[in-house]
């Protein structure tokens, strides 16, 4: 996973609500297990709008979403934060979360921020001609226009995507302990060692 301390570029100003994930990645989608090639369906409901933001060059390749209340409510399918890294979101904007799609953008190096609903408008508004400034060091989100809007995050998840750990990373974090205890396990019960061949 990729360590994350700033996301700067244009946003695409969303701002629905209730934005869940059969609306990121419809369940045609999730036949696969692999995490490439789901952008193409990601929003696929909304683009069919002749007018949708996904589609106006305008914002192509924005790496923020700027979303209303509630967004990534429904399932619990990972594949919702697949697809939005494949299309190249790295974080999103809104009001609230799903509890589940935050946990799930979290293990997959989105960043989810929290602001209320005034900051939220004021960046759509940002976001239709100018770039946004996230800075997860010092925890605010900018504008050319001198707008600074500061969010609280969780500190084992800032210092996760900061250092860019992941589980897999965190575990291998610890394999000097790891080998400590499976050496004094070995030697207490060796019955439990495998035979090396």
């Amino acid at each position: 996973m990729d360590a994350v301390h700033h996301i700067e570029g244009r946003a695409y100003p969303l701002g629905l609500k209730n934005v869940d994930t059969d609306m990121i990645i419809a369940a045609e989608w999730l036949k696969t297990i692999s995490r490439t090639g789901l952008g193409k369906g990601a929003f696929a409901a909304l683009r069919t709008a002749p007018d949708n933001v996904f589609d106006d060059p305008t914002y192509a390749g924005s790496p923020i979403v700027i979303a209303g209340d509630n967004f990534g409510c429904g399932s619990s399918r990972e594949h919702a934060a697949w697809a939005m890294l494949d299309m190249g979101i790295t974080a999103v904007i809104a009001p609230s979360f799903s509890d589940i799609f935050s946990g799930n953008a979290f293990k997959n190096g989105i960043l989810t921020v929290i602001l209320p609903q005034d900051a939220i408008d004021r960046l759509i508004e940002v976001a239709k001609t100018d770039a946004i400034h996230i800075d997860l060091d010092s925890q605010t989100v900018t504008t050319p226009f001198q707008d600074r809007f500061t969010f609280e995050i969780d500190a084992f998840r800032k210092h996760c995507l900061t250092n860019g750990l992941d589980e897999i990373g965190l575990t291998l974090g610890q394999s000097d302990k790891i080998g400590v205890f499976e050496q004094s396990d070995g030697a207490a019960r060796p019955w439990l060692v495998p035979a090396h061949a």
